[in-house]
């Protein structure tokens, strides 16, 4: 028995030694940083890079911790659902005293359960949107040099649940974050690193990373099946399509208009071709593949086509089947959907985040009492126009059942007329 306690004792001695020299080899001292305009003009770039108006406008996270907890956040309501084991707190993020606790699926009174959930949110959600509260009420941020390259230290000095925690950013040449190392309460090694790449783009438009890998051990988190989505903005642009027969014109096959008067097409929506007229060009185009394109001159087909005309044409198909088919396009992919409020009713705001001509624009849908659009406001990325509006009248009913606009009027009065509109089968 003696020789088993020592065997345990010398165990725990060579544990302590092995444990010592590791804290000393790894534990990395609290840089200072300095405070001031250059550290939040870097903090800004960080939020800009981050696409940090996309997070303020979305509506709901899911997302899990290590496959043990389990998350629904309705961020702008500041209410999460957390569950765990056989538990469930419906937790008011800023009002605990107003949360819901659950055990088996009954209904209980359980403030332990209540802190034990405020516990798990405040840990488990920082790691999946940390890089967003580099603001946060109560944080300090400071300018730190780390292998030569500008990063950012960011002190909580309140709230949540471990006040005092650092962290230094590491940011990539667009100012994306890549890594942080940690300064706090719950690990007693200073500097444990942790990644930020495995970044999932979501349905609202902002990237949240799906697992982060600490320098301690190897030790990964997983954070699950990442979702975040804007519902009541996904609700009102179903009622939109709903309103314009978008059922028909996902049937549609043929569509014909022209632009002012100016351009005329042909679109063969099945086989995503069109004829794309003006002056005495016309450009067999196809959006998708482009080098299969063709170019008539006055009726004739040129052996050896303009790529410039080619590309003149793709641009003028992605504007002008804008303004024909715009609100059909609401869950196109890179679309951002957000709810805002225009003369206390709701307008759709849409951002094209990639593809057509021009992503980066964003449009806001003014809508009528049966949710068919009537006009929208336009804010351009390069900045020309911002916030001008645009009419979308008279409506029309196709010979394929889908409804499309005949006329805009754009700013102080000028008419755009989309021609003989035609769309069938």
């Amino acid at each position: 028995m003696k020789k088993l306690f020592k065997f345990i004792g010398l165990f725990f001695l060579l544990l302590i030694i092995v444990g010592g020299i590791y804290y000393l080899i790894n534990n990395e001292p609290l840089p200072q940083g300095k405070k001031g305009k250059e550290a939040d003009a870097l903090a800004i770039k960080m939020l800009n890079a981050l696409h940090y108006d996309t997070y303020e406008n979305t509506e709901i996270l899911e997302w899990s911790f290590r496959g043990s907890n389990f998350y629904k956040w309705q961020k702008n309501e500041d209410i999460a659902t957390v569950s765990w084991d056989n538990n469930k707190v419906v937790l008011h993020t800023k009002q605990p005293n107003l949360s819901e606790v659950f055990v088996n699926a009954k209904k209980v009174k359980n403030p332990k359960l209540i802190k034990k959930a405020t516990n798990y949110f405040n840990n488990d959600s920082f790691w999946l949107v940390a890089p967003y509260k580099i603001f946060d009420k109560d944080t300090e941020r400071r300018l730190v040099k780390h292998d030569g390259k500008d990063a950012l230290l960011v002190t909580y000095t309140s709230g949540g649940s471990t006040p005092g925690d650092s962290y230094l950013w590491i940011l990539d040449e667009n100012y994306f974050p890549i890594a942080y190392k940690m300064w706090t309460k719950i690990i007693p090694i200073g500097g444990v690193s942790a990644t930020w790449s495995d970044w999932k783009k979501t349905d609202a438009g902002i990237q949240l990373p799906t697992k982060h890998k600490l320098s301690l051990f190897g030790i990964e988190i997983s954070m699950g099946d990442v979702k975040a989505y804007n519902q009541n903005a996904d609700d009102l642009a179903n009622k939109i399509l709903k309103a314009v027969k978008h059922k028909a014109y996902k049937n549609t096959r043929y569509l014909e208009w022209s632009f002012a008067d100016k351009r005329h097409f042909k679109w063969d929506k099945e086989k995503h071709i069109v004829d794309v007229s003006w002056d005495s060009v016309k450009v067999n185009l196809h959006p998708a593949n482009i080098k299969n394109s063709t170019v008539y001159f006055n009726s004739v087909k040129q052996e050896n086509p303009s790529q410039k005309i080619i590309k003149k044409a793709w641009n003028i198909f992605n504007n002008d089947s804008f303004w024909l088919v715009a609100p059909h396009k609401l869950f196109d992919d890179g679309v951002v959907r957000n709810v805002i409020n225009i003369d206390d009713k709701d307008a759709l705001q849409v951002t094209y985040t990639s593809g057509g001509t021009t992503p980066g624009d964003a449009y806001i849908w003014i809508l009528d009492t049966n949710y068919i659009p009537k006009s929208y406001k336009m804010y351009l990325k390069n900045g020309r126009i911002t916030g001008t509006p645009a009419t979308w009248e008279d409506w029309i009913t196709t010979k394929s059942g889908t409804l499309l606009p005949t006329n805009h009027t754009l700013g102080k009065g000028r008419q755009l007329s989309m021609g003989t509109v035609k769309a069938y089968n």
